[in-house]
């Protein structure tokens, strides 16, 4: 019986020593150290890269890494919208494409009930983002591009993209009623005001369809690093009054 026990000990102990469990637990202290070993290097080597940058050039980077924050804080707001517009990030500036929701007649420039209601939906979501630190730190202007298809002159398409654009804007101001009511809140129509700019473009960046090419995108562009040191300053628009948009 004693000899049965023994036996037994031995070959737990046996097991608790064996090779492979000691080789197993080397393993984990060997990839622990490689990854801590990883780590340490990879942050030196990041930290002598933002040295070798200077002062200025570490300012860009946060601009640029603050501006992808701002970037994915609109995409996630665009989410609560049907359809969602396609939101990309081409180097510094933020595009959004509003899609099928604001499209047009061939020719035309006049934008449907729906994609004025649209409009009148999605331009306060973007406000309340732009009223976000991040907005406020780095949100310079959100110019308004209108886009054509092939068809028509050049200078006909340049003029009927201006349109477009211009019509977007003239969408929120839009009084809904007789009365004067107004479509979006005082505070986001000032704020439409202080931040939107248009600009025309003709047929020079087609899509896969005509239909799919007679749209409208919103740039978002930002403030350099110099602009923002040199305490840049918006022009007063207080005073002026929002007026109407000819026909």
């Amino acid at each position: 019986m004693f000899s049965r026990r023994n036996v037994a000990r031995r070959t737990e102990q046996y097991a608790a020593e064996s090779p492979f469990w000691i080789s197993f637990a080397d393993l984990m202290i060997v990839s622990m150290v490689v990854f801590l070993i990883v780590s340490t290097v990879t942050i030196v080597i990041m930290k002598s890269q933002l040295d070798m940058l200077g002062d200025n050039g570490r300012k860009t980077h946060e601009r640029q890494i603050e501006i992808e924050r701002f970037a994915n804080m609109i995409k996630k707001k665009s989410q609560e919208m049907s359809p969602v517009p396609i939101i990309s990030t081409v180097k510094d500036s933020v595009r959004i494409d509003l899609g099928e929701s604001v499209n047009f007649v061939s020719g035309s420039s006049d934008i449907s009930p729906e994609g004025k209601e649209f409009l009148r939906d999605y331009i306060p979501k973007l406000l309340e983002v732009a009223r976000d630190d991040l907005g406020k730190k780095w949100l310079k202007h959100v110019v308004v591009e209108g886009f054509t298809d092939s068809d028509g002159s050049y200078l006909f398409n340049l003029d009927l993209s201006l349109k477009r654009s211009r019509g977007v804007v003239c969408a929120m101001f839009e009084p809904l009623d007789e009365e004067g009511t107004l479509s979006m809140s005082k505070e986001d129509l000032n704020r439409v005001r202080d931040l939107f700019l248009v600009g025309g473009y003709s047929f020079n960046s087609m899509q896969a369809s005509k239909a799919r090419s007679r749209r409208v995108e919103l740039r978002l562009d930002f403030w350099e690093v110099e602009e923002k040191e040199r305490q840049q300053i918006r022009a007063d628009l207080s005073d002026k009054e929002f007026g109407k948009c000819l026909q």
